[in-house]
């Protein structure tokens, strides 16, 4: 929640270079590239440097850039890795697979690509589902996870709510493609984007994704934003954020880190202080840990 007093001592900017030793590698320079992965490539950025690797996971249709003013928060102690999954921003390639699947082994591919072992995962609404994901199948590997309003287990797909989907997709294409260029919105069709928010509601449903965030072992903390999102309707993003109590009730390595009052869509705008703020807060129990 919000303001409420921590019981950790706060990593500073620069504390973060100091927590991996035999933890994983660590390069010393900026790079930023092209990934191959399956039948595409990632556009990939990494500040590099001996600081505990972080890599960001973006909404659904969102870009590297979402994340800049978290990163601007946690200063140039932390190894940043950003990177635009399948056919999103300027540079990755389009794909014949934009599954959930797919996104979840494109981490496992950047991060291969870049030497990194063990991580912490911060994700934001489609990409806090990659994260709940990757940390609930890769125990040893995850540093922490920070799940920014969203993988909430909630049944809220319905046949109402998947017509509703395919329709706003169908309208939203009507000016999408002027906007491709710029990276604003990605290189898919109106069908392969309703199809994987319809794929992301299955994956929702509390007995798919209930198991998933059961598992989680490593030290993992949401932060949840108020209100609605693009798309919702009266209180639907309040009654799906209220599965979180099952959550935390469930597991003890899973906590709620803030309750804040700006909306889904400009959390990491608004709110980039509570999410770097979750950040430092999980690695400082994995240095406990170790």
């Amino acid at each position: 929640m919000q303001g409420i007093e921590k019981s950790y001592k706060t990593l500073s900017r620069d504390q973060g270079e100091h927590m991996t030793k035999n933890s994983t590698s660590s390069t010393s320079s900026k790079w930023t590239g092209m990934v191959p992965v399956d039948d595409t490539a990632l556009a990939v950025t990494d500040t590099g440097g001996p600081g505990i690797p972080v890599v960001y996971l973006n909404g659904q249709f969102a870009t590297q850039g979402y994340w800049r003013r978290v990163i601007a928060e946690l200063g140039t102690g932390w190894r940043h890795i950003t990177y635009d999954e399948r056919a999103r921003g300027k540079k990755s390639k389009r794909s014949a697979d934009y599954s959930f699947e797919a996104a979840v082994r494109d981490v496992d591919a950047v991060l291969a690509a870049r030497g990194v072992d063990r991580v912490l995962v911060v994700g934001w609404s489609y990409g806090a589902f990659i994260a709940a994901h990757w940390a609930s199948r890769n125990p040893d590997r995850t540093l922490g996870a920070v799940l920014v309003d969203g993988a909430q287990p909630y049944d809220w797909l319905d046949e109402a709510m998947e017509h509703r989907i395919r329709k706003t997709f169908r309208r939203l294409n009507l000016f999408m493609p002027l906007l491709r260029p710029t990276g604003l919105t990605p290189r898919m069709t109106a069908e392969q984007m309703a199809n994987s928010n319809i794929e992301l509601g299955r994956l929702a449903r509390a007995r798919e994704l209930g198991p998933v965030l059961d598992n989680i072992t490593a030290p993992a903390r949401y932060v949840v934003a108020s209100g609605t999102s693009l798309g919702s309707k009266g209180d639907e993003q309040e009654r799906i954020r209220a599965s979180l109590d099952g959550v935390i009730a469930r597991n003890a390595n899973i906590e709620i880190s803030a309750k804040v009052t700006s909306n889904h869509d400009a959390i990491l705008k608004k709110d980039a202080p509570a999410v770097a703020e979750a950040v430092r807060e999980v690695a400082a129990i994995d240095r406990g840990r170790r």
